[in-house]
């Protein structure tokens, strides 16, 4: 359900699902700000990743208020922008949530990110923690602004879909 002009895009899911291509795609579309969500992690929480521990939701508040600022700070000005956070639970994206803020859910079939997350280099996200990733996921449900996209086509072809579907106008 996406009930409200975007001025906001949050782009969700588990690490390796491709959110951060799809962001960079949808916000070079659309000539939009963009922010990488995992950039804005307290250098703790980017070590015990990298450790393979997953976070607690101790670890994620203080992440999620850096997150939700750079969201306010967009709306507050009238700059339209896309960040990516995977907000793999309702009560986090209650922390972002704000009219004018619409996530799109990046799902995918479990081996295609675990596929994802081996072929990378340098990220701090072990394929370990994806079970952890997968069991928290809670899928945006119908009240919230929200729209779900497959993780297995060219980030192009899930660019243009979340540009036609939210009826935004690229920039070229």
């Amino acid at each position: 359900m996406v009930g409200t002009e975007p001025r906001v895009l949050v782009v969700m899911g588990v690490s390796g699902s491709g959110k951060s291509t799809l962001a960079a795609t949808v916000a070079g579309q659309l000539g939009w700000d963009f922010a990488e969500g995992d950039e804005m992690h307290p250098p703790a929480n980017v070590a015990k990743m990298q450790a393979g521990t997953p976070l607690t939701d101790d670890d994620r508040w203080p992440w999620l208020d850096v997150v939700a600022g750079w969201i306010r700070d967009r709306l507050d000005s009238g700059t339209p922008g896309v960040v990516t956070c995977s907000a793999l639970k309702r009560s986090y994206r209650e922390v972002l949530r704000a009219p004018g803020v619409v996530f799109v859910h990046v799902a995918g079939d479990a081996a295609l990110v675990e596929q994802r997350m081996s072929a990378r280099s340098g990220h701090f996200m072990p394929t370990s923690l994806l079970a952890s990733q997968l069991a928290t996921l809670e899928p945006p449900q119908p009240d919230e602004a929200h729209l779900t996209v497959s993780a297995d086509r060219t980030p192009d072809e899930e660019g243009a879909e979340v540009v036609a579907r939210l009826g935004l106008r690229p920039v070229s």
